[in-house]
C-alpha cells in the first residue's frame, strides 16, 4: 500500500499536473494559449524549472542534508523563480490575457502558500495546491476534465494521510489556495 501511495505522489506533483493542464489547452483550445511559443514558455516555466528542483537538491549544498523539508524549500523557490520568469517573457513577448492569467495564478498560488509555510507556519499542502490549481484553471478555461481534478485529489489525500505527509487540514488549505488567487485574479482583471 506504501509504494502504490508513493507512486500516486510522484505522478501528481505540481508540475506534471501544470503539464496535463498545457496539454489539454493546446490541443482542446490552442487559441487560449495563443500559440506554440507560450506552450513552450509555460512548460519552462511550470514544469521544467520546478521539476528541476528534485534532481538538483543533492548538488545544492544548503539543501543537501535537510532531506523532505529541503526538497519541499527548493521545489518552492524553483517554482515561485519560474512564475517570475514566465511573468517577465510573458511581458516582452507580449503574451495574451489567458497565459497572464495562468501565470499570475500560479504567481498568487505560490506566494499563499509560501506566506502559509514560512510566515504563518502553518504547512499548507503544495501538493493539494499543485493538483487544484491546474484543473481549476481547466475548469475555467471551460475543459470539462477539469473536473476530473476533484478525483485526483481524493486520491492524493488518501496517500497523503497514509504517508503522514500531510493533515486532512493541511492538505484543504492547499488545495483552497488556487481558488483564492483565481477570486483575486476575476476581480483584479474585472476591474482593468
Amino acid at each position: 500500500m506504501k509504494k502504490l501511495c508513493y507512486i500516486v505522489r510522484v505522478v501528481t506533483v505540481a508540475p506534471l499536473m501544470a503539464l496535463v493542464m498545457l496539454l489539454v489547452l493546446q490541443f482542446q483550445t490552442p487559441r487560449t494559449l495563443g500559440g506554440v511559443p507560450n506552450f513552450i514558455l509555460l512548460s519552462a516555466c511550470l514544469v521544467v524549472l520546478p521539476l528541476l528542483a528534485y534532481p538538483l537538491q543533492p548538488a545544492i549544498k544548503p539543501f543537501r542534508q535537510k532531506g523532505r523539508e529541503g526538497q519541499r524549500t527548493l521545489a518552492l523557490i524553483f517554482a515561485v523563480s519560474g512564475y517570475f520568469i514566465g511573468c517577465l517573457f510573458a511581458a516582452i513577448l507580449g503574451a495574451p490575457r489567458d497565459v497572464w492569467f495562468i501565470l499570475l495564478s500560479y504567481m498568487i498560488s505560490g506566494a499563499l502558500v509560501a506566506l502559509f509555510n514560512k510566515v504563518i507556519r502553518f504547512k499548507a499542502s503544495g501538493h493539494a495546491c499543485g493538483i487544484s490549481g491546474p484543473f481549476l484553471l481547466l475548469v475555467y478555461f471551460g475543459q470539462t476534465i477539469g473536473y476530473a481534478g476533484f478525483a485526483v485529489l481524493v486520491l492524493v489525500w488518501l496517500a497523503s494521510l497514509h504517508m503522514k505527509r500531510h493533515t486532512t487540514a493541511q492538505f484543504a488549505v492547499g488545495a483552497l489556495i488556487p481558488f483564492a488567487a483565481l477570486a483575486a485574479l476575476l476581480l483584479i482583471f474585472s476591474l482593468f
